[in-house]
């Protein structure tokens, strides 16, 4: 796999921090289970994080700190936590992160249209931001649109194009509030993605607007 587009250092600087939302840790994940460049980058990251650890004093623990800790273990919900563990893909579509959330491959998804073919899987994570499966039928445009915050999309299977790039299976675009592209995906095979976004999209077309709020994009 030729992954070209790759997840920037804040995001990486982020998930090694626990300080992005669970969406985002999802996304970044399923990226690093697939990219090894992105994989030794956060090595890299955790390390730091693990000496300033080591360098910072002790502190006291309060007497009911390890009844709140299993208290807090016993109101999992069967999901993985709020960072997802980057391990690397299985033998599906969906790598293991993202399998591990939707408990199986893609026959697993429960997919709801959003007409024109497009069919989407909004997964339950918390409520900072909001992630989503996306299949897009081979040769589908996506209607245009700019973001209000951050998306970011990863492509699980085939490709898309935008005005500036192609991205592939493994890449990641990161678009933000500069950004007004029109997403199509390419002839061959449909296309299947995993984005994640921190505010609602921007879009042209008054359709698109007045549906926005029953998709939750």
């Amino acid at each position: 796999m030729s992954i070209k587009h790759h997840l920037s250092e804040p995001l990486l600087m982020g998930y090694s921090a626990g300080t992005l939302p669970e969406a985002f840790n999802l996304l970044v994940a399923t990226h690093i289970s697939m990219c090894d460049e992105c994989r030794a980058e956060l090595a890299s990251y955790d390390a730091v994080g693990g000496t300033l650890l080591e360098d910072c004093g002790s502190a006291e623990m309060s007497g009911d700190a390890l009844a709140t800790v299993l208290a807090c273990l016993g109101e999992d919900t069967g999901k993985t936590d709020r960072r997802a563990t980057p391990r690397r893909p299985g033998g599906g579509v969906l790598p293991t992160p993202l399998s591990d959330y939707v408990g199986g491959d893609l026959d697993a998804v429960k997919w709801r249209s959003v007409g024109g073919g497009v069919r989407q899987a909004i997964l339950e994570t918390s409520p900072e931001a909001s992630v989503r499966l996306l299949h897009i039928p081979a040769g589908m445009a996506m209607p245009d649109h700019g973001h209000h915050g951050q998306e970011l999309t990863l492509v699980l299977q085939g490709a898309f194009r935008d005005e500036s790039e192609r991205f592939a299976r493994g890449d990641v675009e990161i678009a933000d509030e500069d950004t007004m592209h029109t997403p199509v995906a390419e002839p061959g095979e449909d296309c299947i993605c995993l984005a994640a976004t921190d505010a609602p999209l921007k879009f042209k077309n008054l359709l698109a607007r007045l549906a926005q709020p029953f998709f939750r994009i």
